[in-house]
Parts: structure tokens; sequence; C-alpha cells
């Protein structure tokens, strides 16, 4: 099971974390700080997966990829494949460049529901949904259509002409 998403930046800025276990706040900010620790002190040529142990309990691995200035952290336990893991990193990448036409950090601050309704696409509750970005984004266009066909329902300009009908 996937245990929690992150994107953040070079500098431990935060633009995304999802956790699919419950934890309090102040517990998902901790591990947020111990990620961003064992990230930025890791060497470039190192693998890109992790005993995380330490950081999340016994069972758990890491795995990330670092894109530009931002850092993509999948947080799993031993029941999910590290290079399929991976291989979702770049899936989530993917249909990111795809939605957002060459995906940047502001894109992922200005669309944070767009972002959020990707994820649900592709992990959800912890468990792999979808791996096709074609599909994701089929689905995203959807839910983005739909969205704005409720936006658009008219409603009376005022009280008092709704009364008077």
């Amino acid at each position: 099971m996937i245990r929690a998403v992150m994107v953040m930046n070079t500098q431990g800025k935060l633009r995304l974390a999802k956790f699919y276990d419950y934890l309090p706040v102040e517990k998902q900010q901790e591990l947020i700080r111990s990620v961003y620790g064992a990230l930025c002190n890791r060497p470039e040529n190192v693998s890109n997966f992790m005993e995380a142990d330490s950081i999340f309990g016994p069972d758990t691995r890491l795995v990330y990829k670092h894109f530009a200035t931002l850092y993509f952290v999948f947080v799993f336990d031993s029941s999910e494949n590290e290079l399929a893991m991976l291989d979702l990193i770049q899936v989530l990448v993917e249909t990111l460049d795809k939605c957002f036409k060459n995906v940047c950090e502001l894109d992922i601050v200005f669309n944070y529901s767009k972002m959020h309704t990707i994820l649900d696409e592709i992990v959800f509750g912890g468990q792999v949904l979808e791996t096709s970005s074609t599909e994701v984004i089929r689905a995203v266009e959807e839910i983005s259509k739909l969205e704005a066909a409720s936006n658009s329902i008219s409603l009376p300009k005022s009280v008092s002409t709704w009364r008077s009908r």
C-alpha cells in the first residue's frame, strides 16, 4: 500500500502532501521534515530508493525522483514494487506535463485542486487505480466539464424575483 505522496521543492517547501494513513498534522509535518532532510543529504549519484524504517516505521520504503526544482516522493510498504513506484512517479509527471504543457512548480501551486484530482485518478486510498496518463487526462477533462456545467447553473439574481414566481 502507498502510505504517502509528497511533492516538495529543493528548498524543502511542500507543494503537495497526501497521506493515506491517518496521522495528526504535527506528525505529518515531522515526517515531511525528515523526508526532506534525508533527500537533501543524499548524493546525486546514488539510487532513488531508500529504506524509510527510521522515518515511517518498519516495513516502509521511499522512492523519489528529482525533476528541475521538485522532488516527487512516494512512501510505501513492502507489498508494492519499488520499480513500479518509480514508474508511477513518471506517470504522474507525464500527466502533469500533458495537463499544464510543460509543468513547473507554479503550475502545482496555482492549480492545487487539479493536482489533487490528477493524483486521485492515479492513486486512491493508497491503492494504484490507473497507470495510463492518457486515461488519467481523459478522466480529469471529464471532471472539469462536469465542474464547469455545475458552475453554469443560473440562480435567481435575488430572493424577491424567486418569491414572485
